[in-house]
């Protein structure tokens, strides 16, 4: 398996452990909810520092995030769980 896919499919495990949205998730890290969807689709190279940041961000340890076991398991999660975006108002 492709180690950004790897990578991707772990992310989207832990957002979905802590109950995040990836709107959230990004506000944590300091980057935009794009970026997130990109990495979890495994579309990204992800640095050092963005590993370091979703670490803290999710409170695990880099190793969670090429565990292959866990990725099986994102793989299988359904569509539907995915978590709601908070509701925005207009000014």
């Amino acid at each position: 398996m492709d180690i950004r896919k790897l990578f991707g499919l772990n992310l989207r495990r832990l957002r979905f452990a802590a109950s995040l949205s990836q709107e959230a998730l990004g506000a944590r890290m300091g980057i935009d909810r794009a970026n997130i969807g990109a990495m979890e689709r495994g579309g990204m190279n992800v640095t050092l520092l963005t590993l370091w940041q979703a670490c803290q961000a999710l409170g695990c340890e880099p190793s969670e995030f090429f565990d292959r076991d866990g990725a099986r398991l994102a793989s299988t999660l359904p569509a539907a769980a995915r978590v709601p975006r908070r509701s925005r108002t207009k000014l």
